[in-house]
C-alpha cells in the first residue's frame, strides 16, 4: 500500500481545536489531547448555559419589576394580573427596563393599572 502523509489534514484539525482552546489555562491550550477534552466540556457547558441564561434573566426581570412595583405600593402578582386585565401587553423584560431607566413611565403604567 501507498504511504499516506496526513500532515495538512491532521494539522488543520488540530489547529481548529487549539483555536477553540485559546485562553484556557496552562497546558490545556497547547497540548492537543488535553485541549480536545477541555473544548468538548466547554461546548457542553455553553449548550447547557444558553438555556439556563434565559431562566436567570427572567428571574432577574421579575425581581426588578417586583421591587419597583412595591415602591409604588403594588405587589408583583397584582401588577401582572391587572396588566392582563387592562390588555397591556408589556413583557417582563420591557417592564424591568422601564422600572430602571424610566421610572416616571413605569409609575404611569402603575397608576393606569391601579385605577381599574
Amino acid at each position: 500500500m501507498v504511504r499516506v502523509k496526513r500532515g495538512f489534514v491532521a494539522r488543520r484539525r488540530r489547529k481548529k481545536i487549539l483555536k477553540r482552546a485559546k485562553g484556557f489555562r496552562r497546558t490545556v491550550r497547547t497540548q492537543i489531547r488535553r485541549a480536545k477534552t477541555a473544548v468538548y466540556h466547554a461546548m457542553q457547558h455553553s449548550t447547557r448555559d444558553r438555556r439556563t441564561k434565559k431562566r436567570t434573566m427572567r428571574r432577574l426581570w421579575t425581581t426588578r419589576v417586583n421591587a419597583a412595583a412595591r415602591d409604588l405600593g403594588m405587589k408583583y402578582s397584582e401588577l401582572i394580573a391587572r396588566l392582563k386585565k387592562a390588555n397591556i401587553k408589556l413583557d417582563r423584560k420591557i417592564l424591568a427596563d422601564l422600572a430602571i431607566n424610566d421610572p416616571s413611565a413605569f409609575a404611569k403604567i402603575i397608576s393606569t393599572v391601579k385605577n381599574l
